[in-house]
Protein backbone atom coordinates (compact mmCIF):
# COMPACT_ATOMS: atom_id res chain seq x y z
CA UNK A 1 0.00 0.00 0.00
CA UNK A 2 1.68 3.53 -0.97
CA UNK A 3 1.63 6.15 1.35
CA UNK A 4 -1.20 8.21 -0.61
CA UNK A 5 -3.13 5.03 -0.07
CA UNK A 6 -2.44 4.81 3.23
CA UNK A 7 -3.54 8.62 4.34
CA UNK A 8 -6.89 7.70 2.60
CA UNK A 9 -7.29 5.01 4.54
CA UNK A 10 -5.78 5.47 7.78
CA UNK A 11 -6.90 2.07 9.50
CA UNK A 12 -5.30 -0.02 6.75
CA UNK A 13 -8.53 -1.85 6.83
CA UNK A 14 -9.70 -3.81 3.52
CA UNK A 15 -12.60 -2.69 1.50
CA UNK A 16 -14.84 -6.37 1.51
CA UNK A 17 -15.56 -5.72 -1.73
CA UNK A 18 -12.06 -4.99 -2.85
CA UNK A 19 -11.44 -8.16 -0.90
CA UNK A 20 -13.69 -10.48 -2.60
CA UNK A 21 -12.91 -9.18 -6.13
CA UNK A 22 -9.15 -10.10 -5.28
CA UNK A 23 -10.39 -13.75 -4.21
CA UNK A 24 -12.91 -14.49 -7.44
CA UNK A 25 -9.83 -13.03 -9.65
CA UNK A 26 -7.86 -15.79 -7.95
CA UNK A 27 -10.16 -18.30 -8.30
CA UNK A 28 -10.80 -17.36 -11.94
CA UNK A 29 -7.11 -17.77 -12.36
CA UNK A 30 -6.74 -21.00 -10.11
CA UNK A 31 -9.78 -22.52 -12.63
CA UNK A 32 -8.37 -20.79 -16.16
CA UNK A 33 -4.83 -22.67 -14.76
CA UNK A 34 -6.23 -25.83 -14.09
CA UNK A 35 -8.46 -26.07 -17.57
CA UNK A 36 -5.08 -25.57 -19.28
CA UNK A 37 -3.37 -28.57 -17.34
CA UNK A 38 -6.19 -30.58 -18.21
CA UNK A 39 -5.85 -29.46 -21.93
CA UNK A 40 -1.74 -30.53 -21.57
CA UNK A 41 -2.92 -33.83 -20.67
CA UNK A 42 -4.81 -34.32 -23.31
CA UNK A 43 -2.57 -33.26 -25.91
CA UNK A 44 -0.40 -35.36 -24.37
CA UNK A 45 -2.51 -38.15 -24.57
CA UNK A 46 -2.51 -38.78 -20.83
CA UNK A 47 -6.04 -37.64 -19.90
CA UNK A 48 -7.59 -38.50 -16.55
CA UNK A 49 -11.29 -38.41 -17.35
CA UNK A 50 -11.87 -36.58 -13.68
CA UNK A 51 -15.08 -37.13 -12.00
CA UNK A 52 -16.76 -39.10 -14.10
CA UNK A 53 -18.04 -42.01 -12.17
CA UNK A 54 -20.91 -42.69 -10.74
CA UNK A 55 -20.37 -41.26 -7.04
CA UNK A 56 -20.11 -37.96 -9.24
CA UNK A 57 -22.75 -38.41 -11.04
CA UNK A 58 -25.34 -39.08 -8.14
CA UNK A 59 -24.06 -35.95 -6.42
CA UNK A 60 -25.09 -33.84 -9.20
CA UNK A 61 -28.62 -34.72 -9.68
CA UNK A 62 -30.10 -31.73 -7.41
CA UNK A 63 -27.44 -29.17 -8.23
CA UNK A 64 -24.69 -27.93 -10.25
CA UNK A 65 -21.69 -25.70 -9.59
CA UNK A 66 -19.21 -25.51 -12.53
CA UNK A 67 -16.32 -23.57 -12.14
CA UNK A 68 -16.78 -22.46 -15.78
CA UNK A 69 -18.70 -21.37 -18.85
CA UNK A 70 -17.49 -21.77 -22.14
CA UNK A 71 -18.47 -20.94 -25.37
CA UNK A 72 -17.54 -23.02 -28.24
CA UNK A 73 -18.06 -23.78 -31.80
CA UNK A 74 -20.21 -26.64 -32.35
CA UNK A 75 -17.55 -28.90 -34.64
CA UNK A 76 -17.13 -32.40 -33.34
CA UNK A 77 -13.81 -32.29 -33.06
CA UNK A 78 -13.80 -29.56 -30.42
CA UNK A 79 -15.76 -30.84 -27.55
CA UNK A 80 -14.85 -28.93 -24.89
CA UNK A 81 -15.25 -31.21 -21.78
CA UNK A 82 -12.48 -33.54 -23.54
CA UNK A 83 -9.99 -30.85 -24.88
CA UNK A 84 -10.15 -29.65 -21.19
CA UNK A 85 -9.92 -33.38 -19.61
CA UNK A 86 -13.14 -32.11 -17.38
CA UNK A 87 -15.51 -34.31 -15.97
CA UNK A 88 -19.30 -33.97 -14.92
CA UNK A 89 -20.20 -30.53 -13.23
CA UNK A 90 -17.06 -28.83 -13.94
CA UNK A 91 -17.86 -26.98 -17.31
CA UNK A 92 -21.15 -24.80 -18.48
CA UNK A 93 -21.12 -25.65 -22.49
CA UNK A 94 -22.62 -23.59 -25.17
CA UNK A 95 -21.71 -24.59 -28.33
CA UNK A 96 -22.75 -23.10 -31.63
CA UNK A 97 -21.48 -22.94 -35.57
CA UNK A 98 -18.19 -20.84 -35.09
CA UNK A 99 -19.36 -19.44 -31.62
CA UNK A 100 -21.84 -16.94 -32.74
CA UNK A 101 -23.95 -15.02 -30.55
CA UNK A 102 -27.57 -14.47 -30.65
CA UNK A 103 -30.30 -14.28 -28.04
CA UNK A 104 -30.41 -17.85 -26.44
CA UNK A 105 -26.77 -17.81 -26.54
CA UNK A 106 -26.52 -14.82 -24.17
CA UNK A 107 -29.05 -15.72 -21.77
CA UNK A 108 -27.42 -19.15 -21.84
CA UNK A 109 -23.97 -17.26 -20.39
CA UNK A 110 -25.90 -14.73 -18.31
CA UNK A 111 -27.37 -17.45 -16.26
CA UNK A 112 -24.15 -19.03 -16.00
CA UNK A 113 -22.53 -15.56 -14.57
CA UNK A 114 -25.76 -14.91 -12.40
CA UNK A 115 -27.21 -17.85 -11.51
CA UNK A 116 -24.51 -20.22 -11.41
CA UNK A 117 -21.65 -17.66 -10.32
CA UNK A 118 -19.40 -18.87 -12.58
CA UNK A 119 -15.58 -17.10 -12.08
CA UNK A 120 -14.58 -17.61 -15.48
CA UNK A 121 -16.12 -17.62 -19.24
CA UNK A 122 -13.69 -19.19 -21.65
CA UNK A 123 -14.66 -18.09 -25.41
CA UNK A 124 -13.07 -20.53 -27.75
CA UNK A 125 -12.38 -20.50 -31.42
CA UNK A 126 -10.39 -23.27 -33.42
CA UNK A 127 -8.25 -24.48 -36.06
CA UNK A 128 -9.72 -25.14 -39.32
CA UNK A 129 -13.23 -23.54 -38.50
CA UNK A 130 -15.56 -24.48 -40.61
CA UNK A 131 -17.93 -21.36 -40.42
CA UNK A 132 -14.89 -19.09 -40.95
CA UNK A 133 -14.20 -20.73 -44.36
CA UNK A 134 -17.55 -19.97 -45.10
CA UNK A 135 -18.27 -16.56 -44.34
CA UNK A 136 -14.93 -15.95 -45.77
CA UNK A 137 -16.05 -16.73 -49.43
CA UNK A 138 -19.53 -15.76 -48.86
CA UNK A 139 -17.21 -11.90 -48.16
CA UNK A 140 -15.26 -12.31 -51.33
CA UNK A 141 -18.77 -13.07 -53.23
CA UNK A 142 -20.16 -9.97 -51.45
CA UNK A 143 -16.70 -7.78 -52.28
CA UNK A 144 -16.83 -9.16 -56.11
CA UNK A 145 -20.54 -8.31 -56.50
CA UNK A 146 -19.58 -4.79 -54.55
CA UNK A 147 -16.58 -3.72 -56.71
CA UNK A 148 -16.14 -5.98 -59.87
CA UNK A 149 -12.96 -6.88 -58.59
CA UNK A 150 -12.39 -9.30 -55.55
CA UNK A 151 -8.42 -8.89 -55.90
CA UNK A 152 -8.89 -5.25 -55.38
CA UNK A 153 -8.11 -3.99 -51.98
CA UNK A 154 -8.53 -0.27 -52.82
CA UNK A 155 -11.72 -0.57 -54.71
CA UNK A 156 -13.02 -2.75 -51.33
CA UNK A 157 -11.32 -0.21 -48.89
CA UNK A 158 -13.31 2.90 -51.06
CA UNK A 159 -16.50 0.89 -50.68
CA UNK A 160 -15.92 0.01 -46.78
CA UNK A 161 -18.75 2.11 -45.20
CA UNK A 162 -20.86 0.12 -47.58
CA UNK A 163 -19.88 -2.96 -47.50
CA UNK A 164 -19.88 -2.90 -43.83
CA UNK A 165 -23.49 -2.09 -44.39
CA UNK A 166 -24.05 -4.36 -46.40
CA UNK A 167 -22.15 -7.53 -44.00
CA UNK A 168 -24.42 -6.02 -41.49
CA UNK A 169 -28.13 -6.41 -43.23
CA UNK A 170 -27.07 -9.89 -44.92
CA UNK A 171 -29.32 -12.63 -45.22
CA UNK A 172 -27.01 -15.33 -44.79
CA UNK A 173 -25.87 -15.36 -40.27
CA UNK A 174 -22.35 -16.37 -40.94
CA UNK A 175 -21.84 -13.65 -43.10
CA UNK A 176 -23.31 -11.00 -40.55
CA UNK A 177 -21.14 -12.40 -37.86
CA UNK A 178 -18.39 -13.97 -39.03
CA UNK A 179 -18.13 -12.49 -42.14
CA UNK A 180 -17.39 -8.90 -40.33
CA UNK A 181 -14.69 -10.75 -37.86
CA UNK A 182 -12.92 -11.63 -41.22
CA UNK A 183 -13.62 -8.57 -42.84
CA UNK A 184 -11.87 -6.72 -39.85
CA UNK A 185 -9.26 -8.45 -39.92
CA UNK A 186 -8.27 -7.79 -43.58
CA UNK A 187 -9.29 -4.40 -42.88
CA UNK A 188 -5.83 -4.81 -40.16
CA UNK A 189 -4.11 -6.52 -43.50
CA UNK A 190 -4.31 -9.84 -41.48
CA UNK A 191 -5.09 -12.09 -44.36
CA UNK A 192 -4.10 -15.97 -42.64
CA UNK A 193 -6.68 -18.20 -41.87
CA UNK A 194 -5.66 -18.12 -38.50
CA UNK A 195 -5.65 -14.38 -38.05
CA UNK A 196 -9.31 -14.44 -39.02
CA UNK A 197 -10.03 -17.14 -36.18
CA UNK A 198 -7.97 -15.04 -33.74
CA UNK A 199 -9.86 -12.06 -34.34
CA UNK A 200 -12.81 -13.51 -34.57
CA UNK A 201 -12.52 -14.82 -30.84
CA UNK A 202 -11.77 -10.74 -30.10
CA UNK A 203 -15.17 -9.85 -31.90
CA UNK A 204 -16.96 -12.34 -30.19
CA UNK A 205 -15.90 -11.27 -26.77
CA UNK A 206 -16.61 -7.48 -27.86
CA UNK A 207 -19.80 -8.25 -28.67
CA UNK A 208 -20.58 -10.37 -26.06
CA UNK A 209 -19.82 -7.35 -23.51
CA UNK A 210 -21.55 -4.99 -25.51
CA UNK A 211 -24.92 -6.61 -25.87
CA UNK A 212 -25.37 -7.77 -22.01
CA UNK A 213 -25.32 -5.72 -19.54
CA UNK A 214 -25.28 -8.43 -17.09
CA UNK A 215 -21.70 -9.74 -17.95
CA UNK A 216 -20.30 -5.75 -18.62
CA UNK A 217 -21.72 -5.90 -14.44
CA UNK A 218 -19.84 -9.04 -13.19
CA UNK A 219 -17.12 -7.76 -15.08
CA UNK A 220 -17.37 -4.06 -13.52
CA UNK A 221 -17.59 -5.60 -10.24
CA UNK A 222 -14.61 -8.12 -10.62
CA UNK A 223 -17.06 -11.21 -10.41
CA UNK A 224 -16.36 -12.18 -13.67
CA UNK A 225 -12.73 -12.92 -16.13
CA UNK A 226 -12.67 -13.52 -20.00
CA UNK A 227 -10.54 -14.84 -21.44
CA UNK A 228 -10.14 -16.06 -25.54
CA UNK A 229 -8.67 -19.21 -26.62
CA UNK A 230 -8.32 -20.75 -30.18
CA UNK A 231 -7.78 -24.81 -29.91
CA UNK A 232 -5.19 -26.09 -32.85
CA UNK A 233 -6.60 -29.09 -34.54
CA UNK A 234 -3.20 -30.50 -35.50
CA UNK A 235 -1.49 -30.31 -31.90
CA UNK A 236 -4.52 -30.74 -29.69
CA UNK A 237 -3.12 -27.78 -27.44
CA UNK A 238 -5.16 -24.58 -26.88
CA UNK A 239 -3.20 -21.19 -27.68
CA UNK A 240 -4.35 -18.54 -25.29
CA UNK A 241 -5.22 -15.47 -27.08
CA UNK A 242 -4.65 -12.32 -25.80
CA UNK A 243 -5.95 -8.81 -26.85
Amino acid sequence: MSADQFEQNPDNTVNPDDADGAQRESTANSTWSRLLAGNRRFAEGKPEHPWQDTTTRESLIDRQNPDAAVLSCSDSRVPPEIIFDAGLGDLFTVRTAGQVLDDAVIASLEYAVSKLHVSLLVILGHEGCGAIDMAARELDEMIEATTHDPASSLEAAEAIDDLDERIAEAESIMLRTVGMSVWQARQAELDAHEDFERVHVAHTIEELVTRSEVIQDALAHDKLMIVGARYQLTTGKVEVLSF
